[in-house]
């Protein structure tokens, strides 16, 4: 096994928050005994499909979702001039060491095993989860749940082993969140989609820990492609956390999940994501969820990183009391365009949901609010909020928001609230009289402004996203 390759230089102690600035920042040389190479045809799709030794029924799913993709254009309206610079040709769309997923850790291979340790991902799992999926590339290494979950009937596996193990649970939802001619991203993720969560929580079977799962890009020129499907049944409840990172690299590297969650009667879902992408990747992603009658879907969702990242989660409430929320932070640095927001589609009287997005933009970073809230006439007794707040760091920063919000009839509430501000001199001037550095006193701002969506955030992932925003603000003043 080859020593792991920083691609930066060696790492610096940040001095705000004392910590690896280029934590995420290492690859490993791996030997993968399965390769699709690169660019994508019927072949690459036949290859994937045989190297999982999927059903028929698959296999023809996929090539289905390859001819809609191939039909669809990129979109035009919107990230327009980022998107032409993906070159899909160019591309690895399927990379595996050939193993099945482990139960413990010590069974996991050296290399990717000592990339989730460098991550901190074991250590996490012993304090405070239920259980944990680690991706490394196209496929899950390691994939367990606690004894006392697992007794309680809860499944929680990687996709091709839902798909392969529990099929009359997981055909049944998969591709009926979000079909595979949703969107263009929907598609390729549909004819190539490797990775990703299947958890199923039985009838009021409350989860007590979150779960979590970790996605790591190691290869160059790579395309990750997961697919998750969490379905709460009647009065479940369950929090799931995923962390995403990527060493940097000089060509461009694409992220293109599709998650779908299903909250039948009751049932409480808690989707929360904390991504640290490297400044090369593209995280092109579709979130939805399903929310059955008194149910409620809650996405939780930090971008930092990324070169381009178009991200929409929403909540369609289809019952009858259904709540649906999002929680949403961007902070887009140098050459960096954080375009986020959240959909939420109102079909079900008393239905109500909730949007607070926040955005710092640094440097020449760009960041945008991109949202819809749909309530039709015939229904009564809907209410919405959407809270859209940004935060500017330098002149040359840029933030925009579209908000589009149709509300038909006379018996809902909806409201609708946006401020722009800046990093008042002054109060970094006061700050520094006191004793802070510049750095330390932007970082207290930046802080300030998110802390009361940081606190929504399990106490771990709140500490880790203050330091990562920490990071971000090195040398942004200026």
């Amino acid at each position: 096994m080859k020593p792991p390759t920083d691609t930066l230089a060696p790492p610096t102690e940040n001095p705000v928050a004392g910590i690896d600035q280029s934590s995420g920042n290492f690859r490993y040389d791996v030997k993968y005994e399965l390769d699709a190479g690169t660019g994508l045809s019927d072949r690459t799709v036949d290859y994937i499909s045989a190297a999982k030794k999927e059903a028929p029924w698959i296999r023809e799913f996929r090539q289905k979702a390859l001819q809609t993709f191939l039909a669809k254009p990129l979109p035009t309206h919107w990230a327009t001039r980022d998107l032409e610079n993906i070159n899909f040709d160019k591309i690895r769309y399927y990379l595996s060491s050939g193993q099945k997923p482990k139960r413990t850790w010590d069974e996991v291979p050296d290399d990717i095993k000592q990339t989730f340790e460098r991550l901190g991902i074991p250590e996490q799992e012993r304090k405070f989860l239920a259980g944990v999926e680690a991706q490394f590339d196209s496929e899950a290494a390691y994939s367990n749940i606690k004894e006392i979950v697992s007794k309680q009937g809860v499944i929680f596996v990687n996709s091709t082993e839902g798909l392969r193990e529990h099929p009359e649970i997981f055909k049944k939802w998969f591709g009926k969140v979000i079909p595979t001619s949703d969107n263009k991203f929907s598609a390729l993720n549909s004819a190539v989609f490797s990775g990703g969560s299947f958890i199923y929580v039985p009838p009021g079977v409350k989860v007590a820990q979150p779960l979590q799962a970790y996605f790591r890009i190691n290869a160059e020129n790579f395309g990750q492609f997961e697919r998750t499907l969490i379905i709460a049944d009647e009065g479940a409840e369950v929090t799931y956390m995923e962390g995403c990172t990527a060493p940097k690299f000089s060509t461009s590297t694409l992220h293109s999940a599709v998650v779908e969650l299903v909250a039948l009667k009751g049932a409480k879902i808690q989707y929360i994501t904390v991504q640290n992408w490297s400044p090369n990747v593209f995280n092109l992603v579709t979130k939805r969820g399903l929310a059955h009658e008194e149910a409620e879907i809650k996405w939780i969702d930090c971008n930092i990183g990324s070169r381009l990242t178009m991200k929409y989660p929403g909540v369609i409430l289809k019952g009858r009391k259904a709540r649906g929320e999002v929680l949403s932070i961007a902070l887009a640095n140098d050459g960096q365009h954080q375009d986020t927001g959240a959909k939420m589609i109102h079909a079900a009287d008393e239905t109500t949901s909730n949007i607070i997005a926040k955005s710092i933009s640094v440097g020449q970073g760009r960041s945008t609010y991109r949202g819809t809230v749909h309530i039709p006439k015939h229904l009564k007794g809907c209410k919405n909020n959407t809270e859209c707040d940004a935060l500017l760091i330098n002149t040359n920063s840029r933030t925009d928001t579209y908000p589009a919000i149709t509300v038909r009839g006379d018996r809902h509430a909806v409201q609708h609230e946006a401020s722009v501000s800046k990093v008042s001199e002054d109060q970094i001037f006061y700050m520094q009289q006191r004793g802070l550095t510049e750095g330390q006193a932007m970082s207290l701002s930046v802080n300030g402004f998110i802390n009361d969506l940081a606190r929504q955030f399990p106490m771990e992932y709140s500490v880790e996203l203050k330091r990562l925003i920490d990071l971000e603000m090195e040398g942004s003043v200026g």
